[in-house]
């Protein structure tokens, strides 16, 4: 038989083979990324977290794709049980290898699904403050205070006690007076003083009222509500707001005072 004749037979065996698994794989494709759009769809009119959604378009297409891959291996002649066989032990090795990342994995779901914290809202969590901006499988990303960026894996979070301030916070101030004052005129300017500031939300009523009696003062408490982001800037503004008002209404704000007892009398 010459070459020409040869290669006439191949393409004859062969060659229908290849074109069935051409087509049956770019049929498969577009299967895979329609089934992908579709969900997707569906599932944006779902009350769904985005990392959610987006998982489970993924999940759908990776399925179809797996499924095509197979049907393109058994149509060019490749037996599929000893393959899967094969991958099965070779995903034992990869998976003790990669069990980190699999933890990682792990937690982003239950982060994504038990949701105890969304996109936006503000946590406090292992030291590290800041706001939501990104929830993925792997990690979970903040922008702290300072507008710097926090990474923090996912397998980090699970299981820590964490502090989710949502999108508002109460400030915790206090102002000492003195004994002699007029206790009612002091909470009263005190409460104009947190209203009067725009930073404040009046919705939420600020907490006022007499918090320690010290030894050289009476210490007022003063609790109001601000948003998140408002928090440093709040505290600095009202601390300021109280500290004039109470200069200019003449309400006393005693230093520290320790006073000393000799005993005893100077012999010669």
């Amino acid at each position: 038989m010459s070459g020409k004749d040869a290669i006439m037979d191949l393409l004859i065996r062969y060659g229908f083979q290849a074109a069935g698994a051409l087509v049956i794989l770019a049929a498969g494709l577009y299967a895979a990324r329609w089934a992908g759009n579709f969900s997707e769809r569906w599932l944006a009119k779902q009350d769904m977290e985005p990392p959610v959604r987006m998982l489970l378009s993924r999940l759908v297409r990776g399925l179809v794709i797996l499924f095509v891959l197979l049907m393109v291996l058994q149509q060019i002649g490749v037996q599929i049980m000893p393959l899967v066989a094969g991958l099965g032990v070779a995903g034992v090795g990869i998976g003790l290898a990669l069990q980190g990342i699999f933890r990682n994995i792990i937690a982003g779901l239950t982060i994504i699904f038990t949701k105890p914290f969304r996109v936006g809202e503000w946590i406090d969590l292992l030291g590290v403050y800041g706001e939501v901006q990104e929830i993925s499988i792997f990690s979970t990303k903040l922008l702290h205070a300072d507008r710097s960026r926090v990474i923090i894996p996912n397998r980090k979070i699970t299981g820590e006690i964490l502090h989710n301030y949502g999108h508002i916070r109460q400030l915790d101030l206090s102002i000492g007076v003195g004994y002699e004052s007029d206790l009612a005129h002091a909470l009263s300017a005190a409460r104009e003083v947190a209203l009067s500031n725009p930073r404040v939300l009046k919705e939420f009523p600020p907490v006022i009222g007499i918090s320690v009696l010290g030894d050289s003062a009476v210490s007022v408490s003063v609790k109001p509500w601000v948003r998140v982001p408002d928090f440093g800037d709040a505290q600095a503004e009202v601390y300021q707001g109280l500290l004039e008002r109470f200069k200019r209404d003449n309400i006393q704000i005693p230093f520290p005072q320790q006073e000393v007892r000799l005993i005893g009398h100077a012999g010669g």
